[in-house]
């Protein structure tokens, strides 16, 4: 196989990767490992959480992924791992950057994108407890969140010219 399907491949991991922390997310984090994901819906002092060990649960499939299929060549592994671990990367940026802002990398921003993104997740916080949730993704929005930010544009510009 080419180049090309091993890096196409990757990225097509990336994307179903959305889905499957989707279903991790609300059926695990919120499920069973709520012992550790808790600790990120109620606030504790100090920087780090508990629900950072899916930091590490979800990087040793990624590494082990991209260490073995080096090992044996088996390259459709290696892009299964790449894959993880551009999720990851994605994660990191999005989630703890730019979302929750635990790295001040980037404090503003008018992208109406990231606009939305903050505000499903501030929808998704808004549980202190495992249940009654919403909004478990990380990159897909859903359209009312979208459709919220807008109206918020709106209405600023709405302000602005009165």
């Amino acid at each position: 196989m080419s180049t090309f399907f091993y890096i196409a491949f990757a990225f097509l991991v990336f994307f179903i990767m959305e889905g499957i922390t989707w279903l991790t997310h609300k059926y695990v984090m919120h499920g069973f490992l709520w012992y550790l994901h808790k600790d990120h819906h109620q606030k504790e002092p100090g920087f780090w959480e508990k629900n950072d060990a899916f930091f590490v649960i979800f990087a040793v499939p990624s590494w082990l992924c991209i260490m073995l299929g080096m090992m044996n060549e088996v390259w459709w592994v290696v892009s299964i791992g790449a894959g993880i671990a551009m999720y990851g990367f994605a994660y990191f940026l999005v989630h703890e950057v730019i979302i929750h802002q635990r790295f001040k990398w980037f404090t503003r921003s008018n992208n109406r994108y990231i606009k939305a993104i903050r505000w499903a997740h501030k929808m998704h916080h808004k549980y202190l407890d495992k249940e009654d949730g919403e909004s478990f993704g990380m990159l897909i929005v859903a359209k009312k969140y979208w459709d919220k930010v807008k109206r918020d544009e709106q209405l600023q510009k709405a302000k602005a010219t009165t």
